[in-house]
């Protein structure tokens, strides 16, 4: 209990410290300005200039959480295990290459394909058996490619993450897995630290870095903590753990094929894009987000503990369809090809691509962002 508290408590204050530190190194050097990296974000500061967000914070959450991990499996204060180690290394892996992305213009398939082969080398074939241990490696890669879609807004994919990381902290507990439970505890500690820095508006975002070291991370945990579980509870609530996550990706999916877009070309067609669009606020976003995955989650730690049934997992799984149907059903959405990386400011005038020259833009209180 000792070692938890403090584990949390330097995975915190270690993640707040390296983010603060890559954001202003970041700036100095340059890569926050938008020099090769695909999807930077940038925010309006005043009329005619923009502050640049690094997108390189995911070093600091996959950082933090290695290295306050393996000091508690090296000290013997809270060991992890070959399989929670392997899930470790296996995180750290996705997230370089999460990184690579973040620096060099990578295919979108490249990173699919990489988190594929990590999920095929750390899923228990052993517990599943090898047709369901190839399904749970493609709802691995679904579900962490899901909560990359979850940045698209400021703080959603950390707060998301933390209250996912911490329900399934407690059910890898009831199952006596102390090592991951242990992990996840660190992880969920490591998004806390860092939205510190993440909180709207953001100073400093995870990129595919952190996004796809967590999402990788939750996702491998959920399988191998429900892979000795009756199929019924143990499914109903894997699903109810990362609900929010999953409705964004069947959006997306029901959405593109609908309107005939590739699938893993970028839109604003994403979960948080159309919030923003109903009128909500960055914070907004965040807020409701945050209070359906706690829902969410909270019935699948409930299912796993035996407090609910099975058949609680439908409630949820209905307000998912609703979703992905209701916003499939919307008038499409069409990114601009020639989308200036700078966001006129309200009130000053609009580039040549986004209409007449000289004419003033009202400032939209809908407006999303792509990257």
């Amino acid at each position: 209990m000792l070692y938890g508290i403090t584990a949390a408590i330097a995975a915190l204050l270690l993640t707040a410290t390296l983010a603060a530190l890559l954001r202003s190194l970041s700036l100095r050097l340059g890569p926050a300005e938008g020099r090769g990296l695909p999807g930077r974000r940038a925010k309006p500061r005043a009329p005619g200039r923009v502050r640049p967000v690094p997108l390189l914070g995911g070093i600091a959450v996959a950082g933090a959480t290695a290295l306050v991990g393996w000091a508690g499996d090296w000290t013997g204060a809270a060991p992890l295990g070959p399989g929670t180690g392997r899930l470790l290394v296996a995180g750290i892996a996705v997230a370089l290459l999460g990184l690579a992305a973040d620096l060099l213009p990578l295919p979108p398939v490249v990173c699919v394909a990489g988190v594929a082969v990590a999920a095929a080398l750390t899923v228990p074939y052993d517990e599943l058996g090898a047709p369901a241990g190839v399904l749970a490696v493609a709802w691995t890669v679904l579900v962490t490619h899901a909560f990359r879609s979850l940045d698209h807004a400021d703080g959603v994919m950390g707060t998301v993450g933390v209250i996912t990381a911490f329900a399934l902290s407690g059910c890898a507990a009831a199952e006596l897995m102390d090592g991951l439970a242990a992990l996840l505890s660190v992880l969920a500690a490591a998004l806390t630290g860092f939205l510190m820095h993440g909180w709207p508006p953001a100073r400093i975002a995870p990129g595919r870095c952190g996004s796809l070291f967590a999402g990788f991370l939750l996702a491998s945990a959920v399988v191998q903590v429900h892979a000795e579980r009756p199929a019924g509870p143990g499914l109903g609530a894997a699903f109810a753990l990362t609900a929010v996550a999953t409705a964004d990706a069947l959006l997306v999916l029901v959405s593109r094929r609908r309107a005939g877009r590739p699938l893993l070309r970028p839109a604003p067609d994403h979960l948080v894009h159309r919030l923003r669009r109903a009128g909500l606020t960055r914070q907004g976003v965040m807020v409701v987000t945050g209070l359906a995955a706690f829902a969410a989650a909270f019935t699948g730690l409930c299912i796993d503990l035996g407090w609910l049934g099975a058949g609680a997992a439908w409630w949820v799984a209905g307000a998912v369809a609703v979703v992905a149907v209701v916003g499939a059903l919307r008038p499409g959405v069409r990114p601009r090809r020639d989308r200036p990386h700078a966001i006129p400011a309200p009130g000053g005038p609009v580039p040549r691509s986004l209409g007449r020259p000289g004419r003033p833009r009202p400032e939209a209180p809908g407006a999303v962002k792509v990257h």
